[in-house]
């Protein structure tokens, strides 16, 4: 993976800031904040095709809040939330032709 900041690293040396990582055929992999070297905030990723793979949320470096993960094809494949990096509440699934397959429920 090759990486581009578009911020500097702050005064402890850890990425701050937005960033974007790209795979070697050039296409982005992923973009999103850090904040003293942890994720945070909205993140997306995509594959070598540049097709969104998933997007989310995070505090601290852990996932938290809503979430959505697609299918190569483009369709929706989950979604749901996390709580601290676990999911938490209702989490939907759809096979690759849109179609609700899953639905559970997350303590």
């Amino acid at each position: 993976m090759k990486t581009k900041n578009i911020t500097p690293y702050n005064d402890k040396g850890e990425r701050h800031g937005y960033w974007e990582e790209y795979y070697s055929n050039g296409q982005l992999w992923c973009k999103g904040n850090y904040v003293y070297g942890n994720r945070h905030g909205y993140w997306e990723w995509y594959n070598p095709n540049g097709q969104l793979l998933s997007k989310g949320n995070f505090v601290n470096g852990i996932k938290h809040g809503y979430w959505e993960y697609y299918w190569s094809s483009g369709q929706l494949r989950y979604k749901g939330n996390y709580v601290d990096g676990k999911r938490h509440g209702y989490w939907v699934e759809y096979d690759d032709n849109g179609k609700l397959i899953n639905k559970i429920y997350y303590i």
